[in-house]
């Protein structure tokens, strides 16, 4: 049976990585932050990309749980950006 990769860290069992990305997020200064319902809504557009594997997006390499939480943040496929 083949492993779904297309989900993020926390629904991936990767609970240790998860968890030292929030403790990360903690130390943000929240002027740097989207809203809850602005980050939500980038994650389901992130969920719906082909380039989300196990938590990481294959164009940049970056966290989606933490990219999508950044003001300054966007959507690295350039290509086909979402948000």
């Amino acid at each position: 049976m083949k492993e779904c990769k297309k989900c993020l860290l926390i629904e991936a069992g990767e609970r240790v990585t998860y968890d030292e990305i929030m403790k990360y997020v903690a130390t943000l200064d929240k002027d740097t932050l989207v809203s809850r319902k602005e980050f939500e809504e980038r994650i389901i557009k992130c969920k719906s990309c082909d380039n989300l594997i196990s938590g990481m997006c294959l164009k940049c390499g970056c966290y989606v749980e933490v990219r999508a939480r950044l003001r300054d943040g966007d959507c690295p496929d350039y290509n086909n950006k979402r948000w």
